[in-house]
């Protein structure tokens, strides 16, 4: 009888003939997570194990993260021969029960002399018997014994809640842009639990913008990498187009502006990053710079797809998955960002293409963003 961690997925079993492929992922993506802790993780008749990690407790924290697993239960693996000790383990396991369970066997190995319902029915019955505090409820018990037949038999009683989602690098790359708010590091997270791997650029404004906000902003890509198995941050330095666009553009439109020429180096950065598509963080009406008819002009200048997953989400929902995923506390820090840098009092939300065409050819855009590619500093988290 041994320890160990049984991984659950969930949409991968929807994947027929491509199934393996994605499980092969999921299996990588899990040792990945693991391998800090010496854990032993292997695939075998559907079912991903964790065994031997140094600390189980934070290999379950590290294991729910992973995009793709719907859940890990902490599990017993034994012998199926002897259904009495089976039994007397299922008996252990529910010692310090109380209020309501029920017991739920998945018999794969049919040949096996007790199918499910009469597993069910002893094992309930020899728990029933020896605990007094437990009851049987089958529609909505409080706790669930559950018992798997294969080559082994495994228990386990705990079932800890995961990410879900899909695997890692099974749905392509993109790249966020990533800011130190709330939004960009939701809306990354977000894309990537459908598969995808990110990659992002993060605007650096020294010295308007302090080395603890571009701190703050990789301890953020540092917490979405729990999940997203890796994330190079290309840092671009900023101030020389910010201050050109302020000196040289119609003040209502230098955020528009702004914005444009982010888009066009984030979509250089994700070529480089070998990505098909931008991520940001905006949501229709949030800022002036995000009405419709200002993400028009920024989507104007790229070639890829933008995908804005919290578009239509209201703050207090952005801030809910923020929470959620870790990166609340952190985007809170009180340190500022390039986007808070020469804000117009007036900025313009229903914005004229001739008027920003107008104030672009004033600037020496192709020379900008080649000095700001050039300065790139690339940061691995």
């Amino acid at each position: 009888m041994r320890e160990l961690l049984l991984v659950r997925y969930g949409e991968i079993f929807l994947k027929g003939l491509n199934r393996p492929v994605f499980l092969k992922a999921l299996v990588k993506r899990v040792k990945q997570a693991v391998a800090p802790l010496g854990g032993t993780v292997w695939l075998h008749d559907g079912r991903i194990f964790v065994s031997d990690a140094e600390d189980m407790d934070e290999c379950i924290r590290r294991v729910t993260k992973v995009f793709g697993v719907h859940s890990v239960c902490p599990a017993v693996e034994m012998d199926k021969d002897s259904f009495d000790a089976i039994c007397d383990q299922a008996v252990r396991m529910t010692e310090g029960l109380s209020g309501t369970f029920k017991v739920v066997a998945r018999r794969s190995d049919k040949r096996y002399p007790l199918d499910s319902p009469a597993i069910n029915s002893e094992m309930g019955g020899r728990i029933l018997r020896v605990n007094k505090a437990l009851s049987v409820d089958v529609k909505n018990p409080e706790h669930v014994m559950n018992v798997e037949i294969r080559d082994k038999a495994y228990l386990y009683v705990k079932v800890v809640p995961a990410v879900g989602g899909m695997p890692v690098g099974t749905n392509g790359r993109a790249t966020l842009l990533l800011s130190g708010g709330i939004d960009s590091p939701v809306a990354g997270w977000m894309i990537a639990k459908r598969g995808v791997q990110i990659s992002a650029v993060h605007f650096h404004s020294y010295p308007y913008t302090s080395d603890r906000a571009k701190e703050k902003v990789l301890d953020l890509a540092r917490i979405l990498s729990e999940s997203c198995c890796g994330v190079r941050v290309h840092v671009v330095p900023f101030t020389r187009i910010q201050m050109e666009i302020h000196e040289k553009c119609p003040e209502e439109y230098t955020t528009l502006i702004m914005r444009r020429f982010m888009m066009r180096i984030a979509e250089r950065v994700a070529k480089l990053e070998h990505a098909e598509a931008l991520i940001t963080g905006e949501s229709i009406g949030q800022v002036a710079s995000q009405t419709m008819a200002a993400l028009g002009t920024t989507d104007g200048v790229v070639s890829m797809p933008v995908f804005r997953p919290v578009i239509g989400f209201d703050k207090s929902e952005i801030v809910d998955v923020a929470r959620k995923i870790g990166t609340f506390e952190t985007s809170s820090l009180p340190y500022e960002d390039c986007c808070t840098v020469f804000t117009p009092r007036h900025p313009a939300t229903n914005p004229k293409m001739e008027k920003i065409l107008e104030g672009e050819s004033k600037l020496d855009m192709e020379g900008l963003i080649e000095e700001a590619m050039a300065g790139i500093e690339i940061v691995r988290c």
